[in-house]
C-alpha cells in the first residue's frame, strides 16, 4: 500500500505528498464513521485510482495534533512576535508558549522590526530577551525581513515540520515569502484602528522550503485553552519544572501550598515574576473554564 504526507486539505480533497508525486485524493467514509478527520501533516496510506488521484485509506499514529490551526505531526513552531506594530506582548507570547509546550512542539521565538525600536524600548526588549534564553528557549532577533533572516532560519527548518504563528499582523505571510519568493503568499498592510493585520491566510499548507516542511497557518489574535487542564499547565512552564522538585507537596499547583520552590525561587527573582503571573492568570482561566460534555 503506498504511503505519503497530507501536505494541503481543501474542499474536501487531500493532496498526499509520496515520493515527488502529488495525489489528489478523497477520504473513505470509514473515517467518518470513527469521527476522524485526516489533517495536513498526517502520515497516510493511500489508494491511487491513477497517477493523478486516489482513496485515502489509513492514518498512521499522530505525534500530536492542533486544532487552531489544524494540522498534525508538528516538529516545531516559530513563533514571529514584532518589538513594534503591534507592541510586543509578554502575555501573548507565553499564550503560544503554553500552546506548543503542551504539545511537545519545540518553540522557536523570532523578533522582528527591531530597527524601529527606540533606545528606551530597546533597553526593555532586551530584559525580555535574556530571560527568555535564560528559561533555554531559542530567541532569534531581526530587523526587515530580508536574505539575513532567511540564512538565520533555514538550518532550523532540515527535516522538520514547522508551523509559523504569532501576533496577527507581524509578517508571517512576508518571512515565508522571503524564505521562498515563489509562493508569493498574500500579505496585507495593518489595520491601524486595530494595531493588529488582517487575516490574510485561508488554509493551511506545508510549503515545501529548506529541507523541510512549513505551515503557513492563519494569524490568530485569541488563544484558548481549552484542551489544557490545571494539573497540565507547570508542566507548560520549563523554569517552573526545573525547581518544583523542591516543592513540599507533588502536584503542587504553586499558588498557596506550603514550602513551594517555584514561589521562592519567584520571590528570590530566578523566576521572572511577569511569567509568574501569567502562569497564575492562565490556571485561573482554565479553572474558570466552562465544562465540556
Amino acid at each position: 500500500m503506498p504511503e505519503g504526507k497530507i501536505i494541503k486539505a481543501l474542499s474536501g480533497f487531500y493532496y498526499v505528498l509520496s515520493g515527488d508525486e502529488t495525489i489528489q485524493c478523497r477520504g473513505r467514509g470509514v473515517f467518518r464513521k470513527q469521527k476522524v478527520t485526516p489533517l495536513v501533516g498526517d502520515e497516510v496510506t493511500f489508494q491511487a485510482e491513477n497517477d493523478k488521484e486516489g482513496y485515502v485509506l489509513g492514518l498512521e499514529e499522530r505525534k500530536n495534533s492542533l486544532v487552531r490551526p489544524p494540522i498534525a505531526n508538528v516538529d516545531q513552531a516559530i513563533l514571529v512576535f514584532s518589538a513594534v506594530e503591534p507592541t510586543f506582548s509578554t502575555t501573548l507570547l507565553d499564550r503560544f508558549l503554553v500552546l506548543v509546550e503542551s504539545h511537545d512542539i519545540e518553540p522557536i521565538i523570532c523578533i522582528t522590526k527591531l530597527d524601529l525600536l527606540l533606545e528606551e524600548q530597546k533597553k526593555e526588549l532586551d530584559v525580555f530577551v535574556s530571560d527568555y534564553r535564560e528559561i533555554g528557549y531559542e530567541v532569534l532577533l531581526t530587523s526587515t525581513l530580508d536574505e539575513n533572516s532567511v540564512q538565520m532560519l533555514l538550518p532550523y527548518l532540515k527535516d522538520k515540520v514547522t508551523v509559523v504563528a504569532g501576533q496577527s499582523g507581524v509578517g508571517k505571510s512576508s518571512l515565508l515569502n522571503v524564505l521562498d519568493p515563489s509562493l508569493s503568499l498574500k500579505t496585507d498592510d495593518i489595520s491601524t484602528s486595530l494595531g493588529r493585520g488582517k487575516h490574510t491566510t485561508r488554509h493551511v499548507e506545508l510549503l515545501s522550503i529548506g529541507g523541510g516542511f512549513v505551515a503557513d497557518t492563519p494569524g490568530f489574535s485569541s488563544l484558548e485553552f481549552t484542551e489544557l487542564e490545571a494539573e497540565e499547565l507547570p508542566y507548560c512552564f520549563p523554569e517552573m519544572v526545573q525547581v518544583s522538585e523542591g516543592c513540599k507537596f507533588r502536584g503542587c499547583l504553586h499558588v498557596k501550598e506550603p514550602k513551594c520552590a517555584v514561589k521562592e525561587a519567584v520571590e528570590n527573582g530566578e523566576i521572572p515574576s511577569y511569567r509568574y503571573d501569567h502562569y497564575l492568570s492562565f490556571l485561573d482561566e482554565i479553572k474558570q473554564r466552562k465544562p465540556r460534555y
